[in-house]
């Protein structure tokens, strides 16, 4: 199988492990991955800020770099779900709907795509909190949202639960948001940094060591409150533990 990695531009400016991570990981399960080098941003900041018009040269740049893949796998899903549900700020022509349709967060990728079934060369032997972000929940799916009644499920979970030695712990309210929102911590600060005290504090009581999502951008905006507060917890993608890191 091959792929093309879709690296986002946060994730390539301040966390480029997690970029290195999702390589790796995709290689060690077969898949052949390519890598367009033209490829920034996916226009999310512009379009969520309602600058549709500023939006359509990066999104045309987009489906330029990624038209001719079946698999575009990307470690963030808010990033994903601006590819897939509002990539309109250009034409609707047939590469654009085959970019919006192949686009996968690395996580569903990975449980719906490759159905993996195990990850031998992955041990954490830390207690785990898990976050998943506003987007990767409610939008794409990857976990039941606590406020609807169906059955339980979370891919996120059946994948961690894989690695060896990893304990989990859950928060008392495990979808609240974290307050992150992109442009929304900035515009609506002092909100957007009470949410993020308020989770991480509600995960450390838990119990957890470490921090981890599929949503690089919410665990930055908690890793600051974190280290504001002083608490002790550690954060990491979930990309980085698949692949087999310790710490």
């Amino acid at each position: 199988m091959k792929a093309a990695l879709f690296v986002p531009c946060y994730v390539d400016a301040f966390f480029p492990e997690v970029a290195i991570a999702t390589l790796e990981l995709l290689e060690r399960l077969g898949v052949e991955v390519a890598y367009p080098l033209d490829q920034t941003c996916c226009a999310q900041p512009m379009a969520n800020s309602g600058c549709q018009q500023d939006a359509a040269a990066t999104e045309a740049l987009f489906v330029k770099n990624f038209a001719k893949y079946d698999y575009i796998v990307g470690p963030s899903g808010s990033c994903v779900h601006h590819v897939r549900e509002h990539l309109t700020a250009i034409p609707q022509s047939r590469d654009v709907t085959r970019v919006r349709r192949n686009t996968y967060e690395l996580v569903e990728f990975l449980h719906d795509v490759l159905e993996v079934d195990a990850f031998p060369w992955a041990h954490f032997p830390h207690k785990v909190g898990l976050h998943n972000g506003c987007a990767s929940l409610r939008a794409l799916r990857t976990a039941k949202m606590s406020e609807i009644a169906e059955p339980a499920f979370s891919k996120p979970l059946d994948l961690l639960r894989k690695v060896g030695g990893i304990q989990f712990v859950k928060p008392e309210r495990p979808d609240e948001c974290c307050g992150f929102g992109g442009t929304f911590s900035v515009f609506e600060e002092p909100v957007s940094a009470k949410m993020g005290y308020d989770k991480v504090n509600d995960h450390h009581r838990a119990g957890a060591e470490y921090i981890v999502s599929a949503d690089m951008s919410c665990v930055m905006h908690q890793k600051g409150c974190a280290e504001r507060l002083g608490l002790p917890v550690k954060f990491i993608h979930i990309a980085q533990v698949l692949n087999g890191a310790r710490e």
